[in-house]
C-alpha cells in the first residue's frame, strides 16, 4: 500500500573549517580538527544523497558525533564544560522559518541542530520508501523502523541536550518544545499507518484495525493541536496535512467498524441458517415470527433462501 507523508525541508548550515591556529598545537590535535571538518562535510552530503541508506547514515553520524562530543564535556570527567565548547560559532536555518539563520557559539547547538537533521533524514527516507507503488514487507518494516528511530532522536534531543543550551530557544523555532513534540507525535502516527496497512493486507479483524485507526487519528489531532499556538504563517501547510490525516483515519474507523459489525451480523445469520436447515424449513413448520424479529429474519431468508411468514407471535 502506497503512503503519502508531508515533510518539512532540511535545515541548512554554514560551512565550518575547524581551523584553530594557536589552539591545536600538536599533530594529533590538528588531525582531530581535520577529521571533524571532513566528517561534518560528509554527513551534510549524505542528507541529500538519494543512494544513502540507514547504515551509511549511522556510520556517518557516529563518525561526526564521536568527535564533536569531545568538545562538550570536560576531559577530567567533572561536571564542568570543556573549554572547547564555546570556541566555534555555528549557524543553522529553520525548517519552518526558511532561510532566517540562528547562530550560537556553542558545540551543543551544533549537536542538537545536526541531530535534528539526522532525525529529519530518517523521516524523509521512510517517506521515500513508503511512496513506492509496490512496497515489500521488508521495506514496510524499514519504514516503521525509520519512523521509530526518528521519534527516538527527537525525544533524546529534547530531554538530554536542548536543556543544556546556554542561549534560550527562540519561540516558534525548530528546537522549541512544541515543534519537537509535533515531530515526535507525527512519527508515531506515520509508523502506525504502516501497521494499519499491514493489518488490512493480512485481513486482520476489522475491530482491531478500527481501534488502530482511531488511535492514529488522535495522534494526528494531537500533533495539530500542539502547533495551534504557533504562527499560522509558518505552520498552516503542516497543520492542513495533520488535519487531513486525522479526518482520513476517523473515516477509516467508520469503515472498519461497519465491516466489523457486518461480519458479526453475517456470522449470526449463518448460524441461524444452519439451524434452519438442521431442523425443518419454516414454511413446513407452519409458524409465524414476532414483528421485532422481522429485520433479522429477512436477512436470514436471504442467506438460507427460505420464504418466511410474519405475524404477531408463535401459534
Amino acid at each position: 500500500m502506497t503512503h503519502w507523508f508531508h515533510r518539512n525541508p532540511l535545515k541548512a548550515t554554514a560551512p565550518v573549517s575547524f581551523n584553530y591556529y594557536g589552539v591545536a598545537t600538536t599533530p594529533a590535535a590538528t588531525k582531530i580538527c581535520n577529521d571533524l571538518r571532513l566528517s561534518r562535510a560528509r554527513l551534510l552530503e549524505l542528507f541529500t544523497d538519494l543512494s544513502c541508506n540507514p547504515e551509511m547514515m549511522k556510520n556517518a553520524t557516529d563518525s561526526y558525533f564521536s568527535l564533536l562530543e569531545g568538545f562538550i564535556p570536560a576531559l577530567d570527567n567533572s561536571s564542568q564544560d570543556s573549554k572547547l565548547r564555546y570556541i566555534q560559532n555555528f549557524k543553522w536555518t529553520d525548517t519552518l522559518q526558511g532561510q532566517i539563520p540562528s547562530a550560537q557559539q556553542d558545540a551543543v547547538f551544533e549537536l542538537v541542530s545536526m541531530g535534528f537533521n539526522v532525525a529529519l533524514w530518517y523521516t524523509k527516507y521512510a517517506s521515500r520508501l513508503a511512496g513506492k507503488e509496490d512496497i515489500t514487507e521488508d521495506e514496510a518494516k524499514d519504514v516503521h523502523r525509520s519512523m521509530k528511530i526518528a521519534a527516538g532522536i527527537f525525544r533524546h534531543l529534547k530531554e538530554s541536550h536542548i536543556p543544556k543550551l546556554i542561549t534560550p530557544v527562540e519561540k516558534g523555532r525548530d528546537l522549541e518544545g512544541r515543534l519537537i513534540d509535533s515531530y515526535i507525535i507525527q512519527c508515531q502516527a506515520e509508523a502506525q499507518e504502516v501497521t494499519i496497512a499491514r493489518a488490512i493486507e493480512l485481513k486482520h479483524n476489522p475491530g482491531l484495525i478500527a481501534a488502530l485507526a482511531y488511535e492514529t487519528a488522535n495522534f494526528y489531532q494531537k500533533a495539530d493541536q500542539t502547533l495551534s499556538s504557533l504562527d499560522p504563517a509558518y505552520t498552516m501547510k503542516w497543520r492542513k496535512y495533520l488535519q487531513l490525516k486525522s479526518c482520513f483515519y476517523m473515516a477509516y474507523v467508520s469503515i472498519q467498524g461497519f465491516k466489523n459489525n457486518f461480519q458479526r451480523a453475517m456470522k449470526l445469520l449463518y448460524k441461524i441458517a444452519i439451524l434452519n436447515d438442521k431442523y425443518k424449513p419454516f414454511e413446513e413448520m407452519d409458524i409465524t415470527l414476532p414483528h421485532e424479529s422481522v429485520s433479522a429474519r429477512e436477512q436470514c431468508s436471504i442467506v438460507s433462501n427460505k420464504k418466511i411468514k410474519y405475524g404477531t407471535g408463535y401459534r
